[in-house]
This record gives C-alpha cells, structure tokens and sequence, in this order.
C-alpha cells in the first residue's frame, strides 16, 4: 500500500539524508519526493510517498518523530487532502503520425495539452515542452497518450500534498489494515475544480 507522509523540518544542511538513510535502513522504497521551503523559511516540508505495510509504516512515523530536526511528521492515509504532481515532458512532434485528420502531431498533441489542462511552455521545430500537473494517473495517461509520438525527455517534481481545510491535526479514528478510504474520492473531487 501506498502511503504519503510529510515532514515538517528545521532547515540545515544534512536533514534530507538523515531521513532517506532512515527510511533506506528499514528496507522503505522511497516512490516520490519533493522537498520544499515551507511559508516560514527557518522550516521546510519533506513530502515522500512509500510503499509498506501499515504497522511497519506507523514505526517509521515514530523514529521520524525522534529525529531531532523533524519537528513534525503527518501520514496522510486516512485523511482527506490534495495531492499534486509537476512534470515537464518533451514531445517529438517529427513523428509524422497523425490521426487522420490531416493537422499534423503538432495540433493533435496541442489539443491533448488542452484537454489536461497543462500548458505549452517551449516550442522548438522538432519538439514541444508541455508542463502537466494533478494526480499521478493523470500525469500517467498523458504520458501513456503522447508515447506514440516519442517522448524525447521527461521530468517530474514528485507529489506534494496537503490536507483539506477540514481535516483535524489528527484522525480521529484508526482504519485497520485493508480497509478502504475516501482518499480516491476527494482527490477527484479536487482535481476537477482546479
């Protein structure tokens, strides 16, 4: 199961490693991670998604908590909150395929853009730059959509998330292990409004 969890840190050098050497010393894959300065520039926020058992991850959360540096630490499962991810992605726009409608990829990949609602950034005559962000499955259809056309280079931010304006500091009941939650659902609710 995937889970994301965000760290409120202290900035200062050497933070960063101690966390990931943390998570790598407990067999933890990291799958996403964006680190950014938060509204108060003595902290920053670590945002990192995992894939782990939900006891084991409960243990982490505690050795994160006993990190000096780490003056807070939330697990998002459970919760309600907005998820994002950025990417920018390099589309060929040589490969001559088309849908048959005679625009040419340019146009197609250009309404493809239009209905993820991203944004053309840079234009070249081989290529268009095209910034893309939401949900990971969003990211992942466009991409899966513009394959065919040949992606030249890729990069992604990693997924930054906060809880919803009317979450508590902390849920207020346990989900055991298996159990479904409406994480799904509110994320889509908050994709289509923004």
């Amino acid at each position: 199961m995937k889970h994301v969890l965000s760290a409120l840190v202290t900035n200062q050098p050497g933070v960063l490693a101690h966390i990931t050497g943390m998570l790598a010393s407990r067999a933890f894959n990291i799958h996403s991670l964006a680190v950014g300065v938060t509204e108060d520039l003595e902290f920053s926020r670590i945002t990192f998604v995992v894939n782990g058992d939900v006891h084991v991850l409960d243990q982490v959360r505690k050795q994160l908590e006993k990190i000096v540096t780490v003056v807070k630490v939330l697990d998002f499962s459970n919760r309600k909150y907005v998820e994002r991810d950025l990417m920018l992605i390099k589309v060929s726009t040589d490969s001559g395929i088309t849908s048959g409608t005679g625009n040419g990829s340019r146009s197609e990949i250009r309404e493809l853009v239009e209905i993820f609602r991203g944004k053309i950034v840079d234009v070249s005559p081989r290529h268009v730059m095209v910034e893309i962000s939401g949900q990971e499955r969003k990211l992942e259809s466009f991409i899966d959509l513009v394959r065919s056309y040949g992606i030249i280079e890729m990069v992604r931010t990693g997924r930054v998330a906060l809880l919803r304006a009317d979450q508590e500091e902390e849920p207020a009941e346990e989900t055991k292990p298996g159990e479904e939650t409406e994480e799904g659902a509110e994320s889509d609710s908050a994709e289509a409004s923004g």
